[in-house]
């Protein structure tokens, strides 16, 4: 089945109606729709939007008609517009095009505050409420939970599941404030989690992770009390220098993987198997980095055989070093699709956005999806037509 498919959300698609996109989607020649099946919060532009400009979605909520009895202690929050209709399910009983559901899994602020026993939490303790940690046995549940309800109460031909792992430190929160000079270095230890379920469960490994957090504790204090700025570009190298020379933190680091992908391989095993799981492994540049998270290119792409990539870069030319570099790290038989942003903040005209399709496609990726039909401008959706004419001409 090819994957040529636009990104959206419920909101849009009930204020243009169901069926209208549905059908404007078909005449540029796309063949899928992804729906956020489960999202975050935001405070989102939307150009084309009829009832207002500016959106803020519920924060942590699902976007389809959930069962409760699918899941553990963490369940769904139901977005409030499921009062009205069900989009989701209008979206299914088209059959001009496939449905696929875009699932957030474990960056969920929401859930976070009503569930702090499982979430990430840092050297010190802090928790990070934005994100359920995937070795914490609910959170666990949750996502599973997650994948299986919305293909077993929906007949969609898959799911792209974002969010499986461990979200970096420098994500980006609501009104965030430091004023201190971060760093890649400071970063990535501030973005390790030593919560109980993960300490528990790398000990079972044979780590000793409260030994490594206090290690890393006592490593960020020194900075925070010192008085030194570290430039990026050392914060990399220091980083890196630390990986080499570090066995007990480098044996961690492979364990949240491990955590990750044993997750992912469950979503794999338990969903129905008529249904695609992709997985989105990361918004960080390049795709490359997303072995941070916890997303092992590699050991995930040989359980779901897809990965759905984010190629948010601003030109052709890095768009093709970043495919260059994902096909080194799948597994072999794995299916690249390739999810694009026709506009600002990426590629921000037309002639350079279709040379940026052109160079996946001499890379063997045919599967490319659009994001996001709510936040583009007119112009910008017109594009996706003339580049799928080149896709399959």
């Amino acid at each position: 089945m090819s994957y040529n498919a636009i990104l959206t959300y419920a909101w849009d698609l009930a204020e243009h109606g169901t069926n209208a996109a549905v059908a404007s989607f078909a005449d540029m020649g796309l063949d899928t729709v992804s729906m956020a099946g489960s999202y975050h919060a935001g405070k989102f532009l939307r150009p084309q939007g009829k009832t207002g400009k500016v959106y803020f979605p519920e924060d942590g909520t699902v976007y389809f008609r959930h069962n409760d009895a699918r899941y553990g202690a963490i369940k769904p929050i139901a977005n409030t517009l499921l009062q009205q209709s069900d989009i989701l399910g209008e979206l299914c009983a088209n059959d001009a095009m496939h449905t696929n559901v875009w699932l957030v899994l474990l960056h969920n602020t929401a859930l976070g505050m009503r569930h702090p026993d499982s979430v990430v939490r840092n050297a010190f303790g802090d928790p990070y409420y934005y994100n359920l940690c995937p070795s914490a046995p609910a959170a666990r549940a949750y996502a599973i939970g997650l994948a299986v309800d919305v293909t077993e109460s929906y007949p969609v031909a898959g799911i792209s599941v974002e969010a499986p792992g461990f979200t970096p430190y420098a994500h980006g929160y609501h009104h965030e404030m430091s004023f201190v000079r971060q760093n890649p270095w400071f970063e990535n230890y501030m973005g390790l989690c030593f919560c109980d379920h993960c300490i528990a469960a790398a000990a079972k490994t044979g780590l000793d992770a409260t030994a490594l957090k206090h290690r890393v504790a006592t490593q960020i204090s020194e900075f925070l009390e010192s008085d030194i700025d570290i430039p990026d570009d050392m914060g990399r190298a220091f980083w890196q220098a630390d990986l080499q020379g570090d066995a007990e933190l480098s044996a961690y680091l492979d364990f949240r993987s491990a955590q990750v992908t044993s997750l992912i391989a469950e979503i794999r095993d338990r969903v129905r198997k008529d249904a695609n799981v992709a997985v989105i492994p990361s918004v960080a540049r390049p795709t490359a980095g997303a072995w941070y998270e916890g997303t092992d290119l590699r050991a995930i792409s040989k359980r779901t055989g897809i990965i759905e990539a984010c190629f948010y870069e601003p030109n052709a030319g890095r768009i093709a070093a970043d495919l260059f570099g994902l096909k080194r790290r799948v597994a072999p038989g794995t299916t690249i699709r390739a999810i694009l942003r026709p506009s600002f903040p990426d590629i921000e005209n037309k002639a350079e956005f279709l040379a940026a399709v052109d160079s996946l496609v001499a890379g063997g990726v045919t599967d490319l999806a659009f994001y996001n039909w709510g936040h583009l401008r007119r112009r910008n959706v017109d594009w996706i037509g003339e580049a799928l004419a080149r896709v399959r001409p």
